[in-house]
């Protein structure tokens, strides 16, 4: 029997082993040096000059959304195609997210849709970089800095993509941006999240919001010299921080980061020639100017016939997967307010959308097997 092909997965080495048994014997398993270590290399290779690691990339949008000050009466704009916790990490502040379309080709925040959505009340944009492909950051960062928004990058799919001449991640267009370490994504911790900024205020209140609101920081403490024990909570913070253990596996995995995306760009090159002229498969769209970072494969076919083709990939075991069902169609953002609201071109993606095996230990064995089966079940 052959064995199955999931969507996405982790590589790990012997190197990452080595490097999470080095912190199991030392005497920091968590809120020690190898989670600054980690900080300050993600902060290197994405070109920010502060990154605030976190338990999760939800954590991660949730802390950046907190440090943006987005609160009861605020809204702010996401696309309808991303994981929910986009809109949730919104919602998690008191505040109001706001749906506005994905462009038809690149599926990224329409940046017109992004403009109409625009209320006296928006205070936030956050835009998704779907898959690993950049958003159209320089138009949504431009529009946000005229009317005084701050914008958060969900970078979650795209450690390593570039926009221009910069790395996503670098918040050229941007005050923040979030990415994911979760083991589906291009490097894994296990679970984990991090955000980048360039604000030295921002990330002040990132790490301060991260730690329970509590501070040691003299220049900080309303109480002087009160002793050596001593702490202040300045804001209703939560325990997000992020063990040693998953910063040391990530600091392993970050050196693996450029052969992890060769693999990735490999793989996509090989589908991409697969699927350019098959009938009924359509795929994103590549501008140019924007390095894609591949962390999911999608292919849209007609809607009559997703399900069928689902089913028989999954009777093979080749794990194909959807993402993402639009935000506003779940039942929660139903009740909350958006039940007949309509995003045509997200929800005429969702209708045919899969993904397929994209990860950098899929082998061109796997891949053409699941090319082969693709093909056959568009056929059948």
């Amino acid at each position: 029997m052959k064995k199955n092909i999931p969507y996405g997965r982790q590589v790990i080495d012997a190197a990452d082993r080595a490097a999470v048994d080095k912190v199991l014997r030392s005497d920091w398993l968590t809120q020690g040096p190898s989670v600054a270590a980690f900080e300050a290399a993600v902060a290197r290779a994405c070109g920010a000059r502060h990154a605030v690691a976190c338990s999760n990339g939800t954590t991660a949008l949730h802390l950046a959304c907190l440090a943006a000050g987005l609160g009861p009466g605020d809204e702010a704009v996401v696309p309808p195609i991303t994981f929910a916790a986009t809109a949730n990490a919104v919602a998690y502040c008191g505040a109001r997210p706001v749906f506005a379309d994905v462009k038809a080709d690149t599926l990224t925040l329409d940046p017109a849709a992004f403009k109409a959505a625009l209320t006296r009340k928006t205070k936030a944009v956050l835009p998704v970089h779907f898959a690993g492909l950049p958003a159209d950051m320089a138009e949504i960062g431009a529009f946000a800095r005229e009317k005084g928004l701050i914008v958060i990058e969900d970078a979650a799919h795209a450690l390593g993509a570039s926009y221009g001449r910069k790395k996503i991640g670098a918040c050229e267009h941007s005050d923040m941006a979030i990415l994911s370490f979760h083991p589906v994504k291009h490097i894994a911790t296990g679970e984990g999240g991090m955000v980048l900024t360039n604000s030295d205020e921002l990330a002040g209140r990132l790490r301060l919001f991260r730690s329970h609101g509590i501070t040691r920081d003299p220049a900080l403490l309303e109480k002087k010299d009160e002793g050596g024990w001593y702490y202040e909570m300045r804001e209703l913070g939560f325990n997000y921080r992020i063990p040693d253990i998953l910063c040391a596996l990530g600091l392993s995995q970050l050196k693996k980061l450029p052969r992890f995306l060769a693999r990735r760009r490999a793989l996509a090159k090989a589908y991409r020639k697969a699927f350019a002229s098959l009938d009924g498969v359509t795929l994103q769209h590549l501008p140019p100017g924007r390095e894609h970072a591949w962390h999911l494969f999608t292919i849209q076919v007609p809607a009559a016939r997703r399900r069928a083709l689902y089913d028989f990939l999954h009777a093979r075991g080749i794990l194909a997967n959807v993402h993402y069902i639009p935000v506003h169609t779940l039942p929660y953002y139903q009740r909350a307010g958006w039940k007949g609201a309509r995003f045509p071109r997200a929800e005429a993606y969702y209708a045919g959308a899969l993904s397929l095996p994209m990860h950098a230990g899929l082998t061109d064995e796997d891949q053409r097997r699941v090319i082969a089966a693709v093909r056959e079940g568009l056929s059948a």
